[in-house]
């Protein structure tokens, strides 16, 4: 007998249909001899629905009252769910996050977890119950508030609940069937990866592949725990995520990824002098906001330009954290673009074989898009482009980088 976590996304749980769908796959699992928790997000499109009826009551709304509101969601399909299990004779319970133990910080729609008790769900897990636990959310304690993780944060539950259970494998079902070598939609000769490393598919989250939040895979790699990406929508082999080994570095690319969940902000006229840069970033940084991309031009007259990158979904708060703090430096002003798109390739192999730098922006230029902006690691190399150019890059980079006949696997 194994231990099993299985999280369920919103598509997969969109309709009572698919819930009593869910229900089953779960039944299955269970039937197979595996002790089994599962994981849910709130119900395709409810989220969502829930953020507009906020923000039609006030645009500026109050952090902890968005985190009371959307962590509703996920309470609404974990009842669901358990009741449609109950309905085929079978034990099974719900949890909150809350209930669980799940204790994060107090960082209102972006909170991190710090531990997880999980006592109560080890003992519904040792009378032989299916427990199933709400995605998403927490609680932070010196407050007693309800927290949540950010979009995608049923994936960090999910892993986070295995880590601290000791589960064999964390099944992510989603509406794809597995992690690709670019997006489908955009690349007709993607192909399906069988597995991937922990490094690479944490590169991939944060560069714009949307099937696991980056958090989700730090947590697998930090405790070890495998990640199995699987369809919801029917059986079929997916990716596994795992650590790195010697065979996944015989291949040099692994994945194309645009990322158009990206705004640039330029400070211009900062005073080129020691502690500016550590006073901007020091600001962004307690009012919870994440910079990615940094760049500086060359110092004239003592005054530079400064520009960095934030998601579009922050930028409104990180605007007006930098006109403040450009008053009080004596900056001349500071400016915003929205039309831009991140692309990125990754890939292990790229840490014991050159030339995919030069050949990633040979094809750039020889499709004339330009770089507005460069970041490396050992595993990618990212550029900032024209938003409207994004998936033609992906398609181009995909076709010389990861050509049609070799093995991305």
């Amino acid at each position: 007998m194994s231990l099993v976590v299985m999280k369920f996304g919103g598509t997969s749980v969109g309709s009572v249909e698919r819930i009593k769908n869910v229900a089953k796959r779960i039944a299955k699992r269970k039937e197979e001899g595996h002790d089994v928790v599962v994981t849910c997000s709130a119900m395709g499109g409810e989220t969502d629905r829930l953020i507009n009826l906020l923000t039609e009551i006030s645009p500026k709304y109050d952090p902890r009252e968005y985190d009371m509101l959307v962590s509703t969601g996920e309470q609404a399909s974990i009842a669901l769910v358990t009741q449609a299990l109950k309905e085929m004779g079978y034990d099974a319970i719900s949890f909150t996050g809350p209930q669980i133990g799940m204790v994060t910080d107090g960082a209102h729609s972006k909170a991190r977890i710090k531990e997880i008790s999980a006592e109560r769900l080890k003992e519904a897990i040792s009378k032989g119950k299916i427990c199933v636990v709400a995605g998403f959310q927490g609680i932070f304690p010196e407050t007693g508030d309800i927290t949540t993780l950010g979009r995608g944060g049923s994936d960090t539950t999910a892993v986070a609940i295995a880590a601290a259970i000791n589960a064999d494998v964390c099944e992510i079902y989603t509406d794809v069937d597995g992690i690709y070598t670019a997006d489908p939609r955009i690349v007709r000769g993607a192909r399906k990866l069988d597995k991937v490393s922990y490094e690479e598919m944490l590169e991939l989250s944060s560069l714009g592949a949307k099937v696991l939040q980056s958090r989700s895979v730090e947590f697998g790699m930090k405790y070890g725990v495998d990640i199995m990406v699987l369809s919801s929508m029917e059986e079929k082999p997916g990716t596994l995520v795992t650590k790195e080994d010697i065979e996944m570095e015989k291949v040099i690319v692994s994945g194309v990824t645009a990322d158009k969940n990206q705004a640039k902000i330029t400070i211009r006229g900062v005073p080129d002098r020691p502690g500016i840069a550590a006073e901007i970033f020091g600001r962004l940084a307690e009012n919870h906001i994440n910079v990615d991309m940094i760049i500086q031009n060359v110092s004239v007259e003592l005054k530079t330009d400064l520009s960095f990158t934030v998601a579009k979904t922050d930028l409104l708060r990180a605007m007006d954290v930098c006109e403040k703090v450009a008053k009080d430096i004596e900056a001349q002003d500071v400016i915003s673009d929205e039309k831009i798109a991140k692309i990125s390739v990754v890939g292990v192999g790229m840490k014991s074989h050159a030339g995919v730098a030069a050949d990633m922006f040979k094809t750039l230029q020889e499709n004339n898009i330009n770089i507005q902006m460069i970041s490396t690691s050992e595993i990618k190399i990212s550029a900032v482009i024209e938003e409207k150019y994004s998936e033609l890059a992906v398609r181009v980079l995909h076709e010389k980088l990861l050509p049609e006949g070799e093995d991305a696997s």
